[in-house]
């Protein structure tokens, strides 16, 4: 009997404390990155050459499929990185560290 009077009083301790959450204990949300969906697109696209070259070392394809959708790749992620550069571009210091490396 006390057990089970137990039981309903941590279910109803529990109930409570959930319902009574206020909103501002809640932590804000991390902000979302303008670029997240186009870095992920990214690397996917670098995981797909990553296969693709893999694939073609098995010799599971020929030359001609193997430039075609390599090159396909290529354009794609031309694509991204231009999206991804116009909606945040490089920063100064880094395009100034990739010029001193030439």
């Amino acid at each position: 009997m006390t057990l089970i009077i137990a039981v309903v009083i941590l279910l109803a301790v529990t109930l409570l404390f959930t319902l009574f959450i206020r909103a501002k204990d809640i932590p804000p949300p991390d902000p979302v990155s303008p670029t997240q969906h186009l870095d992920e697109r990214k690397a996917t696209i670098y995981e797909n050459l990553r296969d693709l070259q893999f694939e073609y070392r098995l010799g599971k394809l020929s030359d001609e499929d193997y430039a075609k959708t390599k090159l396909a790749l290529q354009k794609e992620l031309a694509v991204v990185v231009a999206e991804i550069e116009k909606i945040q571009p490089p920063k100064p210091a880094a395009a100034a560290g990739k010029k001193g490396s030439r």
